[in-house]
């Protein structure tokens, strides 16, 4: 079902044009998503009205969701799901608790100092996806970060659901329950992203206004990734996801049974998923072909697995030893990358690109989902070269504060004047005299 693709002999090949990737169009799709996001910096919740019901077939009047309908969906919660909400939750806490900024204060000269602080944006709109699969996980590891960072306003948005009357699955509300969020949108796609970057236009058709918002995170598909790059500037992104992927450093010692289960959990969100196995074992390879032969036929999305895991985004990349294969997963910078090799934790170590690091046998992406502690909105597409995952310090603002006594600006005042000459800018260094020549 993977294809395989032999690198056993490449020494010189630029690895981001062979390895396997989804191909997705983002500048196509701007196309189609820039009128609807046009449409709603002029008319507000009315165009993404009309959008919504164009797209997602349920026409809804008033978007926000009733404080009552979220309670009754917290109350109607299977006891099992709620457990395991809690506990998800509670974790998440704990491990970003520990990702705050400290406030730091730099004495450069006697009597100047720099201070680093940090400030958190007021006003977030978050992304919860519908599509394929519903993700309250989702509203755990966006809201999560951006309350222990301080945010003092935050609205979730998620698709309306024809089937649940027009608002967004219960369980998404449920899980806003549990996190005490009571301003959730039934709002999707790229009209979701235009209202929480503009809000509502003041002659909206709306019950009640929509505040426009400072960042908006959160994954979604093309057409979503589409909206942010046309808002961003306008607000603050996380980043523009594209579909997810997976990839698995392992050699000779790795379960077979383990590798396939993995490839496979992540090929079950998306056609367009990406399961890629690093290995310098055929042994391996051969292993887990058979592994996931027989596991596949085992799990419900059986069409969408083989489609995800047949496409061209997929693949067993074979390897000449461990060195390469670091190479090529650094080179690929997979959203997940899972290590199971002899001595993991000291391997992950030496990995640059990844959005995050599953490391040994008994961390399996599906955990980071759920239940690590760790974020799961993470970058990529080959992106997690240059960008991280979401965390604490998304929502928050580095500001640094001088000050600077008399005789401290007089030290290095001359210094300021020969800058300010050089750049042409004399008035730049007047500031500097007017205050140590006074």
């Amino acid at each position: 079902m993977l294809r395989r693709l032999d690198l056993t002999a490449n020494h010189d090949t630029d690895l981001r044009r062979v390895l396997p990737r989804a191909k997705v169009d983002v500048h196509a799709a701007l196309d189609a998503v820039s009128p609807i996001v046009a449409g709603v910096e002029q008319r507000g919740y009315a165009a993404a009205r009309e959008a919504t019901a164009k797209f997602d077939g349920v026409d809804v009047a008033e978007p926000r969701v009733s404080a009552a309908a979220i309670a009754q969906a917290l109350a109607g919660l299977d006891p099992a799901v709620r457990a395991a909400l809690t506990e998800s939750i509670r974790r998440a806490r704990i491990a970003h608790e520990d990702q705050r900024r400290a406030r730091v204060t730099t004495t450069v000269v006697p009597g100047g100092t720099v201070t680093e602080k940090w400030i958190p944006v007021r006003r977030v709109g978050l992304y919860v996806p519908g599509g394929l699969a519903v993700y309250p996980s989702s509203v755990v590891m966006n809201v999560v970060p951006a309350q222990v960072a301080g945010v003092e306003s935050i609205a979730v948005f998620s698709p309306a659901q024809k089937e649940f009357g027009g608002r967004p699955h219960p369980t998404i509300l449920a899980a806003c329950a549990l996190l005490g969020v009571e301003e959730v949108y039934a709002v999707g796609g790229a009209q979701a992203i235009a209202l929480a970057a503009y809000g509502s236009a003041p002659n909206d058709s709306a019950a009640e206004g929509i505040e426009s918002v400072d960042v908006i995170t959160g994954p979604g598909n093309v057409y979503v990734a589409a909206a942010k790059r046309l808002v961003q500037g306008v607000v603050g992104i996380d980043a523009e996801a594209g579909p997810t992927e997976i990839a698995i450093l392992a050699d000779s010692g790795a379960f077979p049974a383990y590798v396939a289960a993995d490839l496979i959990s992540q090929a079950e969100h998306d056609t367009l998923a990406g399961s890629v196995l690093v290995t310098d074992s055929a042994e391996l390879a051969d292993a887990v072909d058979l592994e996931i032969a027989r596991q596949v036929d085992l799990t419900k999305h059986v069409e969408r697995i083989t489609t995800a895991l047949s496409g061209e985004q997929s693949a067993i990349v074979l390897v000449r030893d461990l060195e390469q294969g670091l190479q090529v997963v650094d080179a690929y910078a997979a959203e997940h990358l899972e290590i199971l090799t002899a001595d993991a934790p000291a391997v992950a170590d030496r990995v640059r690109n990844a959005g995050a690091i599953f490391v040994g046998p008994y961390a399996p992406v599906s955990l980071g989902d759920y239940a690590a502690g760790s974020n799961h909105v993470l970058p990529t597409g080959g992106t997690a070269r240059f960008a991280s995952g979401l965390s604490v310090q998304s929502f928050l603002k580095g500001v640094h504060l001088v000050e600077y006594s008399r005789e401290a600006l007089t030290e290095v005042a001359p210094h300021v004047l020969v800058l300010s000459a050089a750049e042409d800018l004399p008035a730049h260094g007047a500031a500097v005299s007017a205050r140590v020549e006074s």
